[in-house]
């Protein structure tokens, strides 16, 4: 018996994967159908120059371990969690539909049952890798099409493994016997809980003690990670599962918390190279060995233009079917049916499984390479056509994915005011390495991580993974630039905005240039001189609304011919923008500006504040939300920010309202929201009906905590309390002449109480 390997046939075999692999991909489509191709005609079926031996199928089998984990380690599991509504309908039609239609296919023309389950199976699946290369190629990745594509791709291959291995355990029994088909069922499910186990809780544990012994080295988490692979590969195989299916699930918890996004992702890449570059073409070249061309011949050809019919009908009607909930449309439908027609490399290793075990014959084996062979090659074709047909119809919808919210690194006095006016219209996090700012953001309605923005894992712990935009503002810029080089590269966060020191800064820092980063505040910021005015308040918020179309770097330098100025965000149609230098401003867009302003001590900051707040002067009664619509009418100027403002006055209202007394209140409330005035006065000479209040409140006063600085919102507060206990304020308050005796009214207690200090 030879069984030592045949170094001339592997050399063969490799070079002809290669030279057919690179072929294929020149035309546009995945390696895998030149592999099979070439393993078509240089093998047994056709010109018989290559063979197989026991070595070479030794090869190959690890060759398909190697690529199952593969395809785990680039799938996100928190993914399927995350997947969308659309990716899911369209995985379960485009999954069900052709097995259901293969299997009574295989039935009909006089199969077992068990092989028309395994070749549902095989009909069912969708192919994940050509899908995302093809997507690339057509330049299809920021579609949403594209995005459902992938969640879809992903859900499907997931639900065929797992039938996979619910089939492998019925055909480790041989028969239908209840009890042994649960006691399989029970080991399949003991497989499953520790995996997960050992994936969610005993993986992370490894990864964090291997970084803080310094193991560090490529060479060493690879190995690990192969050991990890067969390991698993071992205990499907004692559960009664293939090896694969173990390799899979490794492959899902190999992922940044376990080794760090960067090493994960250079280990998943050497996986590849291991696997698609070197072992996998052994598996599909010699998988081509096995196909038989009597398929087109006799009855078997009934059975192949019948199958290849279902497979191709069901998964496009299927998916159609199972889309229409989505209201994306019927043609958005079609084409994400046409798009996961391809089956690909899991569908080749499914059906040489099933022929290993006689579950399928070569003739039905022959006809699933053809099919993955077909369809695979159809998608580049279908798929540009259909999203083509959206494109002219205005229907191709681009997407960013389900990434939402901005991320900001460095929680200093600026960067929490800059998160309180994003807050208001999407997510905003916070990391810092100071646990003193991370309490001042919590404390200002912000969710702060305390961490290193140089290490992966505590971006990650943030949330860097799932936001569309990072802010790089800490005191370092040495920081700011490698944190924005591991958000674009690691994260692939699609907008970063860098803060920029000094002008010199400026002109050598090519980072900008490099991640295409955009230049927060629109250039540089004297950032001591900054964050000391917004520490102490020495600042007036403003805002300026554009009436004419300019650029971020252009308003800038106009405003700084007036003097210091800092533009910190754009209002545009109800969303607020960090202001960067390549901003477009359009008619009607507003800009929020802090200008410096002479620091008031004591009473003169409060005496300022009365000498400007507004002042309405109602009949009422009002119940609490006329009250709180009339405050966003005085102090908002469109219907979307009243709108927004309303909604933190309603969402805050019940615990916002400090009760100084009878008939008096002061209503509080943190927002994003631009507004020209921190506090307002408001008098109802027939009360506002709080609840759980006795009387009716006279006597509001609203402060804007976000518009003001903690130590200036403490003095106010201490300030409007000295008021409203002044002798007999409530009296002569309602016995006041108009909002002039009002203004006048409130500024004669603090003379009383500030004038006289010697």
């Amino acid at each position: 018996m030879h069984s030592e390997l045949d170094l001339l046939n592997l050399l063969w075999v490799l070079l002809a994967a290669w030279l057919a692999g690179n072929l294929a991909e020149r035309f546009r489509y995945p390696s895998v159908l030149g592999e099979l191709l070439v393993g078509i005609v240089l093998g047994p079926p056709l010109l018989g120059i290559l063979h197989t031996t026991p070595a070479l199928t030794v090869l190959a089998e690890l060759g398909v371990l190697l690529m199952m984990l593969y395809i785990g380690m680039e799938i996100d599991v928190r993914g399927l969690g995350k997947a969308s509504w659309a990716g899911l309908l369209a995985a379960v039609g485009g999954f069900i539909t052709p097995f259901v239609m293969a299997y009574f296919t295989v039935v009909w023309f006089g199969g077992t049952a068990l092989a028309g389950v395994f070749v549902g199976i095989a009909a069912g699946i969708t192919s994940l890798a050509t899908k995302s290369r093809i997507l690339v190629d057509l330049k299809l990745l920021d579609t949403r099409v594209a995005h459902v594509l992938m969640a879809g791709a992903l859900i499907s291959d997931t639900m065929a493994l797992l039938a996979f291995a619910a089939v492998m355990g019925v055909v480790e029994i041989g028969a239908f016997d209840l009890g042994r088909v649960g006691l399989v069922a029970l080991r399949a499910f003991a497989f499953f809980a520790v995996a997960v186990a050992i994936g969610y809780r005993v993986f992370p544990w490894v990864g964090r003690r291997m970084t803080e012994a310094g193991l560090t080295n490529r060479t060493f988490h690879f190995t690990f990670v192969l050991l990890v692979a067969v390991t698993f590969g071992y205990l499907a195989e004692l559960a009664g599962l293939h090896s694969i299916l173990g390799a899979f699930i490794a492959g899902l918890f190999i992922h940044d918390n376990v080794l760090g996004r960067s090493l994960a992702q250079d280990l998943t890449r050497a996986v590849r190279d291991a696997s698609l570059g070197f072992l996998a073409p052994i598996f599909f070249v010699t998988a081509g060995f096995a196909v038989s061309f009597r398929v087109f011949t006799g009855a078997e050809l009934g059975l192949f233009l019948a199958l290849v019919a279902v497979a191709v009908i069901g998964k496009v009607a299927g998916t159609v079917l199972f889309y229409l909930p989505t209201r994306f449309g019927w043609r958005e439908g079609l084409t994400v049916g046409l798009g996961m027609n391809g089956r690909g490399a899991v569908e080749i290793i499914v059906a040489g499984i099933g022929l290993e075990r006689g579950l399928i014959t070569p003739e039905v084996f022959s006809i699933l390479v053809f099919m993955a062979i077909f369809t695979t090659a159809t998608v580049p074709v279908f798929l540009k056509w259909s999203t083509d047909w959206l494109r002219r119809r205005g229907e191709l919808v681009r997407s960013r994915e389900e990434r939402r919210g901005t991320l900001i690194v460095g929680a200093g006095d600026i960067a929490r005011m800059l998160g309180r006016m994003l807050a208001a219209g999407r997510p905003v996090r916070m990391l810092d390495s100071n646990p003193e700012r991370c309490r001042a953001a919590e404390r200002d309605g912000l969710r702060a991580h305390g961490g290193n923005a140089l290490q992966e894992q505590d971006l990650s712990a943030a949330g860097a993974a799932e936001v569309d935009s990072l802010v790089a503002i800490t005191t370092n810029p040495v920081v700011n630039a490698l944190v924005a080089r591991i958000a674009r590269e690691v994260f692939d966060i699609p907008d970063i905005y860098l803060v920029q020191v000094t002008e010199e800064d400026q002109r050598r820092d090519g980072t900008l240039r490099h991640l295409e980063a955009l230049s927060l505040f629109g250039g540089p910021l004297a950032r001591d001189e900054w964050e000391h005015r917004v520490a102490v308040g020495e600042f007036v918020q403003d805002q300026m609304e554009i009436s004419e179309r300019t650029t971020g770097a252009a308003l800038r330098q106009e405003l700084l011919e007036s003097g210091p100025t800092l533009p910190l965000v754009v209002w545009h149609q109800g969303n607020a923008v960090p202001f960067h230098s390549r901003t477009q401003l359009g008619i009607g867009d507003r800009v929020v500006l802090l200008r410096p302003a002479t620091r008031l001590q004591g009473d003169e900051s409060f005496q300022q504040l009365v000498v400007d707040c507004p002042i309405l002067d109602v009949e009422g009664p009002l119940s609490p939300n006329d009250f709180f619509t009339a405050v966003a009418t005085e102090l908002m100027s469109s219907d979307e920010d009243r709108a927004l403002l309303l909604r933190d006055f309603k969402s805050q209202g019940a615990s916002g309202a400090t009760i100084l007394g009878p008939g008096l209140a002061i209503p509080h409330v943190t927002t994003g929201l631009p507004a020209a005035k921190p506090m307002l006065v408001v008098r109802v000479r027939n009360g506002i009906s709080f609840p759980d209040q006795p009387e009716p409140v006279r006597a509001a006063f609203v402060l804007l905590r976000s518009a003001l600085t903690p130590e200036r919102y403490l003095h106010t507060l201490s300030n409007v309390a000295r008021v409203a206990g002044g002798p007999s304020f409530l009296e002569r308050w309602m016995a006041a002449a108009g909002v002039d005796a009002l203004r006048a009214l409130l500024g004669e207690p603090v003379r009383d109480v500030f004038g006289s200090k010697g």
